[in-house]
């Protein structure tokens, strides 16, 4: 269990002793002790390594990261003497489905891929090549591998880097939203593509707004969605244009949520 205040200014692990039930129960069962009944609990001091997330605390607030982590994961794949790269990804490489031969021993690839994919927990600029990568899976060809060891350099360069918390974070929440290349219906134009995106980027911001005002941190200013086209902001904020076009999702999003959203909880911005 992990208990953390909202401050930011405990962060502590404890051990509980659980109860594992199998069969048939009769009696009567509390999701917490009831009044008088006495706790099992001992306090392992301040957090600083959990699931291989490796956790410091400063005065501006919490530090995690997974250096330890990569350095077994560099030395399970060989790379611990290897040179390092400055980028995830070469801005010229396009990697697809039939490139180079199959791997021998698909498990080579598979399993790297899948540590990636657990790094990405606290390196989100991983994250967009991880996700190319984990589509080859079932069938990884050389290329793929290639791809993969060039991530493990990037991130032995950048071994240190991190995710910061900090204390005198406002805690507002803001959305980014790009037209995806895979969509489940086909967009007739570029300004198509662009508002569906800003769609489900609507719906997603709302459903976290909801999430977290049950975890008690409403938001109390409207949330900004950053998009990159002008056109699909003018459209989504002019009611003229929803009647006939495929504009009409960000109305009946709106319109269906039942905490009362409106275009007022929502911000438009250009430039992401």
């Amino acid at each position: 269990m992990i208990l953390h205040e909202r401050s930011l200014d405990v962060l502590v692990k404890l051990d509980v002793k659980n109860a594992f039930l199998h069969g048939d129960l009769f009696e009567d069962m509390y999701m917490s002790p009831p009044p008088g009944f006495p706790t099992f609990s001992k306090s392992l001091g301040p957090l600083r390594y959990f699931l291989s997330l490796e956790i410091s605390d400063t005065s501006d607030g919490y530090f995690f990261s997974q250096a330890k982590y990569v350095s077994n994961l560099l030395s399970r794949a060989g790379l611990t003497n290897s040179k390092t790269e400055p980028t995830p990804l070469d801005s010229d490489c396009r990697i697809t489905l039939m490139d180079g031969v199959p791997l021998d021993d698909p498990t080579l690839y598979r399993q790297p891929v899948g540590s990636l994919i657990y790094l990405t927990v606290t390196r989100p600029d991983t994250a967009y090549v991880v996700h190319i990568l984990s589509q080859f899976m079932s069938a990884p060809r050389t290329t793929h591998y290639s791809a993969v060891l060039r991530i493990l350099r990037y991130v032995k360069d950048t071994l240190l880097h991190g995710l910061n918390y900090s204390a005198r974070s406002s805690l507002v929440l803001t959305g980014y939203s790009d037209a995806d290349w895979k969509q489940t219906v086909i967009s007739r134009s570029s300004e198509e593509s662009k508002y569906r995106a800003l769609v489900d980027t609507t719906a997603e911001l709302l459903w976290l707004r909801w999430l977290l005002a049950d975890l008690g941190v409403s938001q109390h200013s409207a949330s900004t969605i950053h998009c990159d086209t002008q056109s699909a902001m003018k459209i989504s904020t002019n009611d003229v244009f929803h009647e006939p076009s495929f504009t009409r999702p960000l109305s009946v999003i709106l319109e269906k949520t039942q905490a009362g959203f409106s275009h007022s909880h929502l911000g438009f911005k250009g430039g992401c």
